[in-house]
């Protein structure tokens, strides 16, 4: 999950990374009514994702590429395999090709900032958990904002960067990012944060160890009865990704947030999200930032 890729390219590469292009079969297997309904009980089931009536095409083309690797033609019997198997490795494929990958660097910037000065204010360890994580763009965003605020504190600080999408958190810990996209940053950035590839690797850029090295990725669900991560941290990040869980979902994960920030602590959302009217947990400190209630 997370925000919108900024560069048309950049929707292109995660289109055919995901099996999303168009044009690279015609429309072979057969999703019925019956089939989508299904899925989109057991996306919801999974990972409280709601998928509206009018997903079903984007459905149908990412769904596709796991059906074909089975050489199966029809999605019911796809789903009756996932069902057959409630452990099955493949949900996490099914799951993957669901979820929506898209971010940029620092984007949402007016963030930045405040998470700059909320550490500047603080002498202990710092420690921000990144919960949609996603191909890694935000957490390395976070992780360099600690680096510039905090000097050689940083390397104390902590950016724990969560994803249920796998294959996400794989581009992620790899750290490496097309040379277009990185370049989009401010020069003093790119040439302090990060390495342009060489021959074979020409056209890339990898982030420089001192910024992976504050970075700790792991797989989580937040639907998930326990979470792989505890408090307390001075900030989260949770942006763009409650718009995909109904207003019940939300309230529940809102609630769990709320004991593993520190009492001053910051809840970062999306720029699309308001939490105010979901839960008496948070309140709204500026533009969609929160702190626990009963905070300034």
């Amino acid at each position: 999950m997370g925000g919108v890729l900024s560069d048309p390219r950049d929707i292109a590469v995660a289109a055919e990374e995901k099996g999303w292009g168009s044009g690279r079969h015609e429309r072979d297997l057969e999703l019925t009514d019956e089939d989508f309904g299904r899925i989109r009980q057991l996306i919801y089931q999974r990972a409280g994702i709601v998928l509206a009536e009018h997903k079903r095409e984007m459905v149908y083309s990412r769904l596709a590429k796991r059906l074909r690797h089975h050489g199966l033609t029809r999605f019911v019997d796809y789903l009756a395999r996932l069902e057959r198997q409630p452990d099955a490795r493949e949900w996490e494929a099914f799951t993957n090709a669901l979820t929506t990958n898209l971010t940029a660097f620092f984007r949402e910037a007016h963030h930045f900032p405040l998470l700059a000065e909320h550490v500047q204010r603080h002498s202990g360890k710092v420690r921000i958990w990144c919960a949609a994580a996603s191909t890694g763009e935000e957490p390395y965003s976070i992780a360099m904002t600690l680096m510039e605020a905090m000097g050689s504190r940083a390397s104390q600080a902590e950016v724990i960067a969560t994803d249920i999408d796998t294959e996400a958190l794989a581009r992620a810990r790899a750290g490496i990012y097309p040379l277009e996209q990185v370049c989009k940053l401010e020069d003093s950035r790119v040439k302090r944060f990060f390495q342009r590839g060489k021959g074979a690797h020409k056209g890339f850029a990898r982030l420089r160890p001192e910024v992976t090295g504050l970075l700790d990725f792991q797989p989580l669900n937040l639907l998930a009865p326990q979470w792989p991560v505890s408090g307390p941290f001075d900030a989260i990040f949770c942006r763009n990704t409650m718009i995909y869980f109904d207003k019940t979902t939300q309230a529940r994960i809102l609630e769990r947030f709320a004991p593993l920030l520190k009492p001053d602590g910051l809840l970062f959302a999306g720029h699309s999200e308001s939490f105010s009217y979901i839960t008496e947990a948070f309140q709204l400190r500026g533009q969609t930032v929160y702190t626990r209630r009963g905070q300034r």
